[in-house]
């Protein structure tokens, strides 16, 4: 989610009063979580101390252009995106516990270009297009699974492969991304890709 070395949020709901991450993984159900926004100021949990208020925004009208095509209107016109400033979101909670398992390889999130959290996408540093769209690719890869069963897949994919790189939903978003930065005026439905990457698997 996505994220420049990311492992994304094991949870099966978004919390719409803020984005910590839970402690402990919950098993996928087949009812789609509601998509709760965080265009008020809702606090974002970015260390283990404190949580401060952030405001995320709509999408400007010059990144809903350079996007259009790709992905659906109704994707566009409902997704926020909040840079940090000064500010670093935090490792999850359960990673030391993780860590006492043996896993020496999991992904540090304070270091991620940006993670997407429901209909936002928090970013460390100022969108640029292939970033954006990156992280617009899980959006709509969150829209077609669910976060329960994304998380799912996201999870599984990373402990088979062993690695981030080897994840296959970063493998889809990756791929798509390369096709759009080799021809950003050749447009394709991420839509269609996305649900032909899930069927063929």
């Amino acid at each position: 989610i996505a994220e420049r070395n990311l492992l994304p949020p094991v949870r099966s709901t978004c919390n719409a009063s803020s984005l910590e991450w839970e402690n402990e993984w919950r098993p996928p159900t087949h009812a789609r979580p509601s998509r709760p926004s965080l265009r008020a100021r809702d606090p974002v949990h970015l260390d283990s101390t404190r949580q401060v208020p952030l405001t995320s925004n709509l999408l400007s009208a010059q990144q809903k252009t350079a996007m259009a095509g790709f992905f659906s209107p109704q994707l566009l016109e409902n997704t926020c995106g909040l840079v940090l400033q000064r500010e670093r979101a935090a490792k999850p909670d359960f990673y030391p516990m993780l860590k006492g398992l043996g896993f020496k390889n999991l992904p540090d999130q304070s270091r991620t270009g940006a993670i997407p959290f429901c209909d936002v996408v928090v970013s460390h540093e100022p969108f640029y297009d292939g970033l954006l769209f990156h992280e617009l690719v899980h959006l709509e890869q969150y829209r077609q699974l669910g976060i329960p069963q994304f998380s799912e897949l996201y999870v599984r994919g990373f402990l088979n492969g062993g690695s981030y790189e080897a994840i296959p939903l970063e493998v889809n978003a990756y791929t798509l991304e390369g096709q759009f930065e080799a021809n950003h005026h050749q447009r394709f439905s991420v839509e269609d890709e996305v649900r032909k990457c899930h069927a063929e698997r």
